[in-house]
């Protein structure tokens, strides 16, 4: 009698992340339905992960992404994503086309591309959301912020308001900047993030968005959903909706949103 092997008989999605993160395999594994499987890439690069030429034409991806499409062709993915919501954020305008069109020239033509950002816009899109509250983590510079709400509010998106996730005293004295370094990234509070989110969450915000694929928080959507009575969107669960959708897969996922369950 066989065990369950994770083998991704009916799809597997290729995953690129920041190379020290342990996050989106964690939340994207908890997620996944069965018979799929997750095959990451790591990427250790400036952000945005494919730099702009002069004139904004095209760019030019980093070496790790390019070498991480290279051994994602050989894999036979159904779908493959570019987990990095900074990426897309600080990228600007186009930039996520520009990089699925880079890629396109590695990948099979079967394989469809996508990327965070792009796959937040789509979730909020398919969960009725216009009026975001929009949710960092705390490593996110207020420059970062400020391009966050850029990014949402060009592609059509009203943001109520946002809040930074204070990961408390014992973090205050370190620039945002540091946190990751300093490990803040394997500290992550769950429980006190979703105090501080149901307390400011305003009455004008018709969903909420958590950015960032490192933003430990898919444990506590359907927490959320519930007291809060509205969607509840986070960057992992995003971009896994997207890739089961682009797959053809239409299994419901139950614990992680009114999103996974459509």
């Amino acid at each position: 009698m066989s065990h369950r092997d994770n083998w991704g008989w009916r799809a597997r999605f290729g995953l690129f992340i920041v190379g020290t993160e342990a996050v989106p395999e964690a939340e994207w594994w908890a997620m996944l339905p069965p018979d799929i499987s997750l095959h990451a890439a790591r990427v250790t690069a400036p952000t945005p992960w494919a730099q702009w030429n002069e004139d904004r034409s095209s760019v030019t991806l980093s070496d790790d992404l390019a070498r991480g499409a290279h051994q994602f062709a050989e894999m036979r993915l159904q779908a493959v994503v570019v987990g990095h919501s900074s990426s897309s954020i600080v990228g600007g305008s186009r930039w996520d086309e520009a990089v699925i069109a880079q890629l396109a020239n590695i990948l099979s033509p079967e394989v469809a591309i996508t990327t965070n950002g792009i796959d937040c816009v789509a979730a909020l899109q398919a969960c009725n959301v216009h009026r975001p509250f929009l949710v960092f983590p705390p490593w996110f510079s207020s420059t970062a912020m400020k391009a966050g709400r850029d990014y949402f509010a060009t592609r059509g998106l009203e943001p109520a308001g946002e809040m930074q996730h204070d990961l408390g005293r014992k973090w205050q004295d370190i620039p945002p900047h540091e946190l990751y370094a300093h490990g803040a990234g394997f500290e992550q509070n769950v429980e006190s993030l979703y105090t501080q989110l149901r307390t400011e969450c305003p009455k004008r915000a018709d969903g909420v968005l958590l950015a960032g694929t490192g933003f430990r928080c898919v444990g506590i959507i359907d927490a959320l959903e519930i007291d809060l009575g509205r969607p509840v969107i986070t960057a992992n669960q995003a971009s896994l909706w997207r890739c089961l959708r682009l797959a053809g897969v239409r299994t419901p996922v139950s614990g992680y949103g009114r999103l996974l369950r459509q």
